[in-house]
């Protein structure tokens, strides 16, 4: 899916691609914790760049494309990580991810009879170098989170943080510089 793509949620062939990930997905989340090095496997397959074999991402771990996830070296997430990847989702080196958080490129429209038609389009989500996401913290289309960011518990991240902040709330401000 390109970025801002408009596409229909309907459409056989997308339905297609997401259920054959979604067997991915549920091969992964039925991995015991200590089969490393098939869980490291089915992450190769699934993401669409992984630095290293360094990176942790627990289970349950939710994605629509998966291919479309970059992570970068000594990535970490916790349990429920959702990623719904219509559009490219990179996230640096060294990025630490909270139990229960939510990144989002969907969109849709805000219009009922538009968004009745099932239309909808995506916008990248980019996340630094050195960044701490608390837990339950959503993300929300199109925004960039910059290097040496911390996100603090439960925020709901609607514009851009800049590098060197720490950022916190709903919606999600910076609340001190690094």
């Amino acid at each position: 899916m390109l970025s801002g793509q408009v596409y229909s949620a309907v459409d056989k062939q997308l339905l297609s691609e997401l259920n054959a990930v979604k067997d991915l997905v549920h091969a992964y989340n039925q991995l015991k914790p200590s089969q490393i090095e098939q869980r490291l496997a089915l992450l190769k397959e699934l993401l669409g760049h992984m630095a290293d074999d360094k990176t942790i991402i627990n289970q349950p771990f939710y994605c629509d494309y998966g291919k479309q996830i970059s992570v970068g070296r000594r990535f970490f997430a916790n349990f429920n990580f959702t990623v719904l990847d219509e559009a490219a989702v990179t996230i640096g080196d060294d990025c630490f991810i909270g139990p229960n958080v939510s990144i989002y490129t969907a969109c849709h429209s805000t219009d009922p009879v538009e968004r009745n038609s099932r239309r909808e389009w995506a916008l990248p989500v980019s996340i630094g170098n050195n960044v701490w996401i608390g837990g339950s913290v959503t993300i929300l289309p199109g925004v960039t989170i910059g290097d040496n960011v911390t996100i603090g518990a439960g925020s709901v991240v609607v514009s851009d943080i800049p590098s060197g902040s720490i950022a916190v709330g709903n919606p999600c401000r910076v609340v001190k510089k690094v």
